[in-house]
């Protein structure tokens, strides 16, 4: 059997790459954003600094105080530093990542809201032109006098019941 006669995107035919990553690996970047907010929003509460709080003053307190042989940090807490380097290495650009996700979101918010109120403004102005159009009709029409002669009938037509009820009445 020969190479051409292999069909295309098989395995054993290189001539076409192989789908997928190199490495077998998949990068999602919703699920990586999503985790990215998640970080950012516990790091920006008032519990994960009284916690981290609380581990720095132990930390120090154990290797200032704290039994001869048993402190792990004892010289200028150089591990301790290592631990905030590393934390402030990870944490800015996961909270980049957050805040550019929340721009993107606030952004398409924006564009939808714009969207919306044009939508209502070419309502309200065809709305406006209708009524326009309506009351333009009704005073150049006879339809105007043919509703002022039909109110003064009933009006004509309610004075003698109402004089009629005041006299019964009294």
């Amino acid at each position: 059997m020969s190479v051409f006669s292999l069909r295309r995107g098989s395995v054993r035919d290189l001539s076409t790459p192989r789908s997928g990553d190199r490495f077998g690996s998949y990068y999602d970047p919703e699920g990586f954003g999503r985790f990215s907010e998640r970080i950012a929003h516990t790091m920006g509460t008032a519990r994960f600094l009284v916690i981290q709080t609380v581990v720095v003053v132990t930390w120090i307190l154990w290797n200032s105080i704290g039994p001869e042989g048993l402190r792990f940090d004892p010289w200028q807490f150089i591990a301790l530093n290592l631990v905030f380097s590393t934390q402030a290495a990870y944490a800015a650009p996961l909270i980049l990542l957050a805040e550019t996700r929340q721009a993107d979101r606030d952004r398409a918010e924006a564009a939808e809201d714009r969207r919306r109120g044009a939508e209502v403004k070419a309502d309200l102005d065809y709305l406006a032109r209708e009524l326009a159009s309506l009351r333009m009709r009704v005073v150049d029409s006879d339809d105007l006098a043919r509703v002022e002669a039909k109110l003064d009938r009933l009006l004509a037509m309610k004075e003698p019941a109402d004089a009629r009820e005041d006299g019964a009445s009294a």
